[in-house]
């Protein structure tokens, strides 16, 4: 599950890092069958023989839980079998961290994931954009990635596609042990 706003106008904003890893993920892994389904994009993918259902909430950030609900009640996925990709403006730019589960930490689109699945028993891979200068949090989540943050954009979402295939292979201790922390 990457967690964005839909449309042209968000696309390379700072909160649509979700939606940047889940589209890379795809292009590595390969779609097949991509569609809109009832309030989200979804895309079957394999990965070491396993199906993997990508999905990118239409619904805009602050009612992600609305659209993937449906999602995991019609394909049986109970939420600690699905990962989050998710933006962080309290981490640097580049930074992972992998949780188990957790609150919603002030972000949105978890805390609706949280009200409506009625648990935070899923694990999340949380992407920073950086830290404001400003007090106004929204305009700069909702801002695009400066120029100069574009190689780092590149690579962090390299690395989080990374992250979520440890996870899904591997487990997420042994992601949180690998990709927790400050790009290297």
């Amino acid at each position: 599950m990457g967690l964005g706003n839909p449309g042209e106008r968000y696309r390379r904003t700072r909160h649509n890092m979700g939606y940047m890893v889940a589209d890379a993920f795809g292009r590595k892994t390969g779609l097949h069958e991509a569609r809109e389904e009832g309030e989200a994009w979804l895309a079957e993918a394999e990965l070491h023989g396993e199906k993997i259902l990508l999905v990118k909430p239409l619904t805009f950030m602050n009612r992600s839980g609305v659209a993937v609900a449906p999602i995991l009640e019609r394909e049986a996925v109970a939420p600690p079998d699905m990962v989050v990709v998710v933006d962080v403006f309290l981490f640097p730019l580049g930074t992972l961290r992998i949780r188990e589960r957790g609150g919603h930490g002030g972000h949105n689109g978890l805390r609706s994931l949280i009200e409506t699945l009625g648990t935070e028993d899923f694990p999340r891979v949380r992407v920073g954009i950086g830290t404001p200068d400003a007090a106004d949090v929204a305009e700069y989540v909702l801002a695009e990635f400066w120029d100069e943050e574009i190689l780092m954009v590149q690579e962090t979402v390299g690395r989080a596609t990374e992250a979520v295939e440890c996870v899904v292979k591997e487990g997420v201790g042994a992601a949180m042990n690998r990709f927790n922390g400050p790009r290297l």
